[in-house]
C-alpha cells in the first residue's frame, strides 16, 4: 500500500515535471572541480548556498542533479560523475590509503567504461583526469590549498568544463542512459506494486534525509542475510518490485524527504504527507494545521467553519478550491541501523483528517493566562510538554511521539505514555522565575484535559466548572484556594504550599489535608480584612460540602488517587487559579 502510493505520487510528480527521469537523481554538492581539456583540475568551485534556519544564516550544499548514485554498503562502488574526494582523487581523510586507491580505480573504470564512445571535450577532460591524475603528490596540489580540510572530508564534488557541469553535456547524457539501459537484466517477475511483469530489482536506491539514518541513505525494503530469506528467494526478490515501480517510489520519497517546508521532525520519527491529485496545497494547509502559528489561528478558524458546512475550502493565500473528498496520505519513517522503519503509514480524505484535527484542538482548548493567546497548539508543542526543559536532551519519547501523531490524525485514544508523562512533569517540577519553568503550564493541563475527554470519556470544562463534584477536581480547586490564602496571608511569600506538599496532596489526599487545613487556620489569622476572610470561609465551606460521604454524612478524603483521578486533580487546581487571575484582570480593567 506505501509503495503503491508512493509510486503514484511520482507520476504526478513526474507529470509536473519535478521529479527526474529514470537514471538520474538529486545530490548535496559542496564543490566543482574544473577541468582543462587535458583533464588537469585548474581550480575549485565553492558550490555551497546560503539558508535561513531560525535566526541563524547557514551554508548548505547545493542540490544537484547528478547520475542517480549506486547504492553502498561496506563494498568499493563508484558512482558516475558525482563521488566524493576518495573516488575523484583517491584521497581521504579516513586513515586508509589503500583503500582510497581502490576507490579511485573503480571510478576510472567507470568513468572511462562508460564514455568510451565519447570525443566532446568535455568527455575527453573527465577521461584525461582519471588517466593522468598523480594519487601520490594530489594532496599537496595547489588549487586544493583553501578548501583542503573540507574538500576531503567525504562531500560530494561535480567535474566542470568550460564553466558548465560535465553532466548537463548532451553527448554524456546520452552515454549514461544508453549505459543504464544495456546495464545487466534481471529476472522478470510480478510486480507486487503495479502487478505487471517487470525486471525485478535486486537492490533498492536507497532512501535520504531520514535524521538518524545513514548519510549515505538507507533502504526501505531490504533482505541482506539468510535467516529474512523464505522460499530460496534472495535479496529483495523476497518481496519482488519491479525496476520501474522501485524507481517511482523511491523518487517520490526522496522528493518528499528533501521539501522541508512539508515535512516535519517528531521525536526520532521523520513525516511525510501528499495529497494523491499531487497538489501541494493540501499540503501547505495541513503543515499550516499540524504547527500553527500566530498569524493563522484565523485561518484555522475560517476552515474549520467551512468544514461544518462542508463546503469546499477556498482559501486565496494558498490558491483555490480544496476538494474534501481528496485522498491524503501520511507517512512516518524513523532510522533503524541502515533500514527505515515504518512508524505509522495513514490514508483518509482531506475532509476526515481536518476532522480528526478539529477534534483534537476542541479537545486540547483550555482556559489561559491573559498573556497567552495560543488557541491551537501544535503538535511539535504539544509533545514538548513532555519533556525536561533543563536536560540536555529535548526530544519526547520517540514511540510515544509517533503513537500520539497516530491519534491526532485517525482519532483514535492517545497514547497512555503521554498521559503518564505530563503527569511525571508534573511531579518533577517546580515554579521557578529565573529558569522560565511552571509545574502545571496551560499545555500540561490541555493535554490532561484531551487524554480524559477522549480516553477516560470524561466531561472536562473549558474553564473553571463550579458544578463539578467529581472528588478529586473539587480537591484540586480546594489547594487552590488554601495557596491563596497563603499568599493573602503572606504577601511576596517565595515558598508556599504548593512546593511542599502539592505532589502528597495530588496522590495521597487523605494523609496530607489535614495538614494543610490547620496551617490555613494560622494563615486566617494573618487576614486582617475581615470581609476577605469570611469570603475565604465561605468558599472553601462550599468546596468541603461537596466531598461529604453520603452514607456517613461526614467530611473524607480518599486515602490515594489513581492515575486519572490525579488528573482531575491538577485540572482542578489550574481551573481555580485561572479563575482567580481572570477575576483579578476583570478588577483591574
Amino acid at each position: 500500500m506505501i509503495l503503491q502510493a508512493l509510486a503514484s505520487y511520482y507520476e504526478k510528480l513526474a507529470e509536473a515535471g519535478k521529479a527526474e527521469r529514470p537514471g538520474w537523481g538529486k545530490a548535496k554538492v559542496s564543490f566543482g572541480l574544473n577541468l582543462r581539456e587535458d583533464g588537469k583540475i585548474t581550480s575549485v568551485l565553492p558550490l555551497k548556498q546560503e539558508e535561513t534556519r531560525g535566526k541563524k544564516i547557514v551554508w548548505v550544499p547545493q542540490m544537484l542533479k547528478v547520475p542517480e548514485p549506486v547504492t553502498r554498503s561496506s563494498g568499493v562502488s563508484a558512482n558516475f560523475l558525482c563521488d566524493n574526494s576518495g573516488y575523484f582523487l583517491g584521497i581521504d581523510r579516513k586513515g586508509r590509503p589503500e583503500r582510497a586507491k581502490q576507490c579511485f580505480q573503480a571510478a576510472c573504470s567507470r568513468h572511462l567504461d562508460i564514455l568510451k564512445s565519447c570525443h566532446g571535450k568535455a568527455a575527453q577532460a573527465v577521461k584525461a583526469h582519471f588517466e593522468n591524475w598523480d594519487i601520490e603528490s594530489g594532496e599537496s596540489y595547489e588549487a586544493f590549498a583553501a578548501d583542503k580540510e573540507e574538500l576531503f572530508s567525504g562531500v560530494n564534488l561535480v567535474f566542470l568544463y568550460d564553466g558548465k557541469y560535465v553532466q548537463d553535456d548532451p553527448e554524456i547524457q546520452k552515454a549514461w542512459e544508453n549505459y543504464c539501459n544495456q546495464n545487466e537484466v534481471d529476472e522478470k517477475g510480478l510486480c507486487m506494486v503495479t502487478g505487471e511483469i517487470d525486471e525485478i530489482a535486486r537492490i533498492h536506491t536507497a532512501v535520504k534525509g531520514v535524521p538518524g539514518a545513514q548519510s549515505s541513505g538507507a533502504a526501505l525494503v531490504s533482505f541482506n542475510a539468510p535467516a529474512f530469506e523464505s522460499y530460496g528467494k534472495e535479496q529483495s526478490f523476497n518481496a519482488p518490485v519491479g525496476k520501474k515501480a522501485m524507481y517511482a517510489y523511491t523518487a517520490a520519497l526522496n522528493c518528499l524527504l528533501r521539501d522541508d517546508r512539508h515535512r516535519s521532525i517528531i521525536g526520532d520519527t521523520v513525516v511525510v504527507y501528499w495529497a494523491e491529485n499531487g497538489e501541494t496545497a493540501y499540503q501547505d494547509l495541513f503543515a499550516e494545521m499540524m504547527d500553527p502559528k500566530p498569524e493563522t489561528q484565523d485561518v484555522l478558524n475560517d476552515v474549520f467553519k467551512r468544514l461544518q458546512r462542508k463546503s469546499s475550502v477556498d482559501l486565496e493565500d494558498i490558491r483555490g478550491k480544496l476538494s474534501l473528498a481528496e485522498r491524503f496520505y501520511v507517512l512516518g519513517l524513523a532510522p533503524n541501523a541502515a533500514r527505515l522503519s515504518v512508524r505509522f503509514f495513514y490514508r483518509d480524505s482531506f475532509e476526515n483528517i481536518l476532522k480528526n484535527l478539529e477534534n483534537h484542538y476542541e479537545n486540547m482548548t483550555i482556559c489561559r493566562p491573559k498573556w497567552d493567546q495560543t488557541y491551537y497548539m501544535g503538535i511539535w508543542r504539544m509533545l514538548q510538554e513532555t519533556v525536561n526543559k533543563k536536560s540536555k536532551d529535548k526530544t519526547p519519547t520517540p514511540y510515544m511521539a509517533a503513537a500520539a501523531f497516530r491519534s491526532v490524525l485517525s482519532g483514535v485514544p492517545y497514547p497512555a505514555a503521554l498521559y503518564t508523562d505530563v503527569i511525571r512533569r508534573v511531579r518533577a517540577e517546580q515554579d521557578d522565575s529565573e529558569s522560565h519553568t511552571e509545574k502545571i503550564t496551560p499545555g500540561r493541563a490541555a493535554i490532561i484535559k484531551a487524554v480524559l475527554i477522549r480516553n477516560n470519556k470524561k466531561e472536562v470544562s473549558v474553564e473553571l466548572n463550579e458544578n463539578n463534584t467529581n472528588i478529586a477536581y473539587v480537591l484540586g480547586r480546594e489547594f487552590a484556594v488554601l495557596e491563596e490564602i497563603q499568599e493573602k496571608a503572606n504577601p511576596g511569600i517565595n515558598t508556599t504550599i504548593k512546593d511542599r506538599y502539592f505532589n502528597s496532596a495530588c496522590t495521597t489526599p487523605a494523609v496530607v489535608f489535614p495538614i494543610l487545613f490547620k496551617l490555613e487556620n494560622s494563615h486566617m489569622k494573618k487576614i486582617t480584612n475581615k470581609s476577605i476572610e469570611i469570603y475565604y470561609e465561605k468558599l472553601l465551606g462550599d468546596l468541603q460540602a461537596k466531598i461529604i460521604v453520603a452514607d456517613e454524612q461526614r467530611e473524607a478524603y480518599p486515602k490515594r488517587l489513581s492515575l486519572e483521578e490525579q488528573g482531575m486533580f491538577i485540572l482542578g487546581y489550574y481551573h481555580q487559579v485561572q479563575n482567580r487571575y481572570k477575576k483579578n484582570n476583570k478588577e483591574e480593567s
